[in-house]
Formats: structure tokens, sequence, C-alpha cells
């Protein structure tokens, strides 16, 4: 019998601590912060949020162009995944757009990413690319 009660103890500890840590909720796009919702509206005029989620202190979200976004708790974006097409131009800085065409020629940057060392591209040729503050690659995939 204490083996059975030990048991059960141990399961409702683990489905409470589950249902504590799972902080992913789905949100109306009216319930994105003002800066996010105006991202949106003016980067991807064409496309609509299908699906939005708030996941603890960042939202994430989809168009309907197949686009995903992820913004943190201000508003401002730090991951852009256009998947196939083009990330747009105004959100590469100049000197990761001069670097990938002078080493890429043609090839599009599908994905940006902000990361804590600079930012982490993909390339439509299937490339990935990192670059440190100062847009200087510092690691390259395939």
């Amino acid at each position: 019998m204490t083996q059975k009660r030990f048991f059960l103890a141990a399961l409702m500890c683990l489905i409470m601590s589950a249902t504590t840590f799972a902080t992913d909720k789905v949100i109306l796009a009216s319930q994105l912060p003002a800066a996010a919702q105006t991202f949106v509206k003016e980067t991807f005029p064409d496309a609509n949020i299908i699906f939005a989620e708030k996941d603890g202190w960042k939202y994430e979200v989809r168009l309907n162009d197949g686009t995903e976004i992820d913004f943190d708790k201000k508003g401002d974006w730090d991951k852009v995944d256009c998947e196939f097409k083009a990330v747009p131009a105004q959100l590469i800085p100049e000197a990761i757009a001069n670097s990938v065409e002078a080493q890429f020629p043609g090839a599009m940057i599908t994905k940006i990413d902000k990361e804590r060392h600079g930012y982490d591209i993909e390339l439509s040729n299937g490339f990935d690319l990192k670059f440190d503050r100062q847009f200087r690659i510092i690691e390259f995939d395939d």
C-alpha cells in the first residue's frame, strides 16, 4: 500500500509541475503588443496573422503566407522565418546583406534571428551563417 501511495503522490507532483511550466497560451492577434501588430501590418502588408501564441516572455506568430515571427515581451521582433521567400530587406543590416551578396550571389536570406552574439541567418541555398555584432561571419554551416 505504501508503494501505491508513493506512486500516486509522485504522479500528482509530475502532473502539477507539467501544468505549472506549460506557459504556451494561444491568443488573439489583437492581444499581441502594439509594436508587434504594427510590425506585421507594415512589414507584411499582404499577409494576415492566422496564429498567435504567448510563450512565457515571448510571442510567436504565424502568417497566412507561411512566415513565422518571434517577438519579445515588448513586441520587438527577434526572429523572422520566411521559409522559401526572402526576408524583407529592411530587416537585414546592410553589412550582412552586402556580405551575403558578395559571397553567395543570387542567394536569398530566408531566415534572420537576432542572437546574443549577433545574427544567425539561413540562405535559400541551404547555408547557415552566424555574424557577430560587427557583422563578421563567425560560423558557417551547410
